[in-house]
């Protein structure tokens, strides 16, 4: 099995028609996996830098900061940045994007602490109340092929007045080992079981991300690598 270049086969989870219970299922099993694998931890990292960039400090003196997720999911991310924020006194308008209907009203049902916004359709025509200052995504560029990512990128780059920032997995054998043997221990899922190990294969190296990044014009990026075996991208506006 080689790992020099991402596989081109798709997850279970990207078909139309998982049965709601199913993926909710899937849904809760991921923000265990991101709560103990360093994936919450990783989202909060990139919060909190583009929160001390100066346009930001710039918004919060005004108005509270819109946060857009897209490819929410069941909105694991944005509830933990919204309890860091609450800590912090920082003040939120969330927003958060997902193709499935499913995912967007699992995630409204959470306790919130700041106004949140739903939408339910492809993030590329989402159409939100307010622009966001700050948009992300987390564990959602490696369900595209390479050519749309470059496209991708410009796109969260013209949307975000702060910034974007991308956390994701790193292709390599030990992180493909490591979850595959993890969710056959641990999971009740067949969607997490199926996808975890593939969701390695198809993610990145730190050459695809500056090759996405040289094709959109961005070069004022930070690409970072993460424990456990995740990518860090962020571009500051």
């Amino acid at each position: 099995m080689s790992f020099r270049r991402r596989l081109d086969r798709l997850e279970l989870l990207d078909a139309p028609d998982i049965p709601e219970a199913d993926l909710e299922r899937n849904l809760v099993e991921l923000d265990v996996i991101n709560r103990y694998l360093g994936g919450h931890r990783i989202t909060l990292e990139g919060m909190g830098r583009l929160t001390r960039t100066p346009e930001a400090k710039r918004i919060l003196e005004k108005r509270p900061l819109r946060v857009c997720e897209i490819g929410c999911g069941g909105g694991d991310n944005l509830l933990v940045i919204d309890r860091w924020a609450k800590a912090k006194g920082i003040s939120l308008q969330i927003i958060g994007v997902d193709l499935k209907e499913v995912c967007t009203r699992f995630a409204r049902g959470k306790d919130w602490s700041f106004p949140t916004q739903w939408i339910t359709g492809d993030y590329k025509a989402a159409r939100m109340e307010v622009p966001p200052d700050i948009l992300f995504s987390s564990l959602f560029c490696h369900h595209f092929p390479d050519a749309d990512l470059p496209g991708m990128l410009q796109w969260m780059h013209a949307q975000a007045a702060v910034g974007f920032f991308i956390n994701d997995l790193h292709r390599h054998p030990l992180a493909y080992h490591s979850i595959k043997w993890l969710t056959r221990a641990f999971s009740r899922s067949y969607l997490v079981r199926n996808d975890a190990p593939l969701s390695v294969q198809r993610s990145f190296h730190k050459a695809d991300w500056e090759h996405y990044l040289s094709q959109a014009g961005l070069d004022k990026a930070q690409i970072k690598w993460q424990w456990a075996f995740r990518w860090l991208v962020i571009v500051p506006k």
